[in-house]
């Protein structure tokens, strides 16, 4: 599919979307930071009555805190590990995982064992500072708190990986590897029938999922309006499926950019 410009997006298609689906790491931020313009977009487009959730690759300990703190409906981490919805009317959160605690503890020592392997024949690779936050995925950092890798040895990371009888999925700074078969497309169906009473499929055209990377392929693959920021232009020929529109501005802007596109029509 070649992705088109923001611009050509139809405001008929525009006027119909419902929810905003967003990636967090260089789709909401920008050099590893939340711009204030990005997060602004994200309070305008709940404010304008839009369904809002992050879809991130981040760890629990900071999904909790997303889906507390910040503009949104709920959070699912871990590329589908878990979804969080905080009830601010109950004042308590939900979660649901797709491992039970035991299963997850279990999964954790297996993925610790491999982490130390992959560290010791992958030079300049490290756990993710996040890691301490994670319920049920490895994060090996390429390139958020270390020199960047070649792409050569983010093939390695996810080889290994795959190896161990695990799933792998690159981001834009870390790859995420974890033994089950969720992803973030199928952790978000779940959400979205479970707290909103969405079909996905059948309010597909309605959603937009706005990312950057390749673990965001599953979405971009099934959206009919999934947009990329315009570093997905990095990851050329090396994703399984792209976005239909791409914005003309990188990162926090980009979504800043996306986010005006889908309020000016309404």
């Amino acid at each position: 599919m070649r992705m088109r410009p923001l611009a050509e997006f139809p405001a008929a298609a525009r006027r119909g979307v419902v929810g905003v689906l967003t990636d967090i790491d260089d789709t909401l931020t920008t050099d590893g930071r939340l711009t204030a313009d990005a997060y602004a977009a994200l309070a305008a487009l709940q404010e304008a009555g839009l369904f809002v959730a992050a879809i991130t690759g981040r760890p629990a300990g900071w999904c909790d805190h997303i889906a507390r703190m910040w503009p949104v409906d709920g959070v699912v981490g871990e590329n589908g590990a878990f979804w969080f919805r905080y009830d601010h009317a109950a004042r308590r959160m939900e979660r649901w995982f797709a491992r039970d605690a035991g299963v997850r503890a279990a999964d954790r020592a297996r993925l610790a064992a491999l982490g130390e392997r992959i560290l010791a024949a992958v030079p300049g690779s490290a756990i993710a500072s996040d890691q301490l936050y994670r319920e049920a995925d490895l994060a090996i950092d390429f390139r958020e708190d270390v020199a960047p890798l070649p792409e050569t040895a983010v093939a390695e990371i996810v080889a290994m990986f795959e190896a161990a009888g695990a799933v792998a999925k690159v981001s834009s700074i870390h790859v995420n590897g974890w033994f089950g078969d969720w992803d973030k497309l199928s952790t978000s169906r779940l959400f979205l029938a479970q707290t909103r009473g969405i079909d996905i499929d059948a309010a597909r055209a309605t959603l937009v999922f706005a990312g950057d990377s390749p673990n965001d392929a599953p979405m971009f693959g099934f959206f009919d309006n999934a947009v990329g920021v315009a570093n997905v232009r990095a990851f050329a020929g090396r994703l399984a499926a792209e976005p239909q529109w791409v914005t003309a501005a990188a990162g926090g802007a980009g979504f800043a950019e996306l986010a005006a596109a889908l309020l000016a029509v309404r």
